[in-house]
């Protein structure tokens, strides 16, 4: 048996890959490499380049490689683009989900790992969010998410298939032995754009939104370790392995930094001063967003084992340091 990893060559696709090889598991990639890189991807795992819309490839990987279940990665995650490009969002990350969806089943796959996120939740308030908080995402992007849940949702109970929507919060870091990070260019999340300023990437960082209502008027989120992450994905394909039922949960620490704060542990870890540049907020953003992830820590024995910011801005600040010796060599 084996696993599908869609968008296995991209940011949190290259590290599941890493985690499911790592425990002796068989790997099958399937990546067009609009924005993932194939030199992230582990050796150890067949790579195929297409589209995950495309069910007539989806069958065949499911049949020759013996694929018992999918974890789908591959999409686009910039909110703010989703505000510009809505029904681009729609179709790269709701109609070809539907379509992937249909070919697990019409391939008898019977497990579905989802790649969700905060963002269905829209404004959800200073406290730690739980799974059945109101779902009224404020972006494109979180409502193609949210859509792509409820489609999953619906085939579960129509057709032989179980599945796990995990609901990340700001994914961070990089492995901690160094063989994947965050190598898109042109990113826009908070820790990897600082620490492009830090090696000398960017000439500055701007701030965007300095009158939240929280604590020091920047926005606030839940940063949690890439690995950690895949950690929670593969606590949550042993429990579909298992004959569990449906699981959707979120995965954070239940804790909250604003950028405020990450940028002065950004600065402290790289001994770098930063160009910190105050801007309007972005269409889109919410002002808190922290998880509650008691749901997974019970359901599924999830163990977070690096929840510490200092360590998360260096694995992604070691990473990035990598990239400035590879892109010029």
């Amino acid at each position: 048996m084996s696993v599908l990893v869609t968008g296995g060559g991209g940011y949190i696709g290259s590290h599941m890959v890493l985690g499911l090889v790592d425990r002796g598991e068989d790997v099958v990639v399937l990546d067009n490499f609009t924005t993932g890189f194939d030199w992230l991807i582990s050796p150890a795992a067949t790579v195929v380049q297409g589209d995950v819309a495309d069910g007539a490839l989806v069958g065949k990987l499911v049949k020759e490689h013996e694929v018992d279940a999918i974890v789908h990665f591959a999409g686009s995650i910039v909110v703010p683009d989703s505000v510009r490009d809505p029904l681009g969002y729609y179709l790269n990350n709701t109609a070809r989900t539907r379509d992937l969806i249909a070919a697990a089943v019409a391939s008898g796959v019977p497990r579905f790992i989802f790649s969700s996120t905060a963002a269905v939740y829209g404004e959800a308030g200073s406290e730690p969010v739980r799974e059945d908080a109101r779902l009224l995402p404020l972006s494109p992007y979180g409502r193609s998410k949210l859509m792509s849940e409820m489609m999953l949702e619906d085939a579960s109970a129509a057709l032989p298939l179980n599945y796990a929507a995990l609901r990340y919060f700001n994914v961070a870091g990089a492995d901690p032995d160094g063989r994947s990070g965050q190598s898109t260019k042109g990113a826009t999340h908070l820790i990897k754009v600082a620490n492009e300023v830090v090696v000398g990437k960017r000439p500055f960082i701007e701030m965007f939104g300095t009158d939240y209502a929280t604590p020091d008027g920047t926005a606030v989120r839940d940063y949690i370790h890439v690995t950690d992450l895949i950690g929670a994905h593969l606590a949550a394909l042993d429990h579909l392995r298992a004959g569990n039922g449906n699981l959707v949960a979120n995965v954070g620490y239940s804790r909250g930094f604003s950028v405020r704060e990450v940028l002065e542990v950004v600065g402290r870890v790289s001994g770098a001063k930063l160009d910190i540049r105050v801007a309007p907020r972005r269409a889109g953003d919410s002002p808190s967003v922290v998880a509650d992830s008691t749901k997974l820590r019970t359901s599924v024995g999830w163990v977070p084992k690096h929840d510490d910011l200092d360590s998360i801005v260096a694995d992604a600040l070691r990473w990035e340091r990598h990239l400035l010796k590879r892109n010029a060599s």
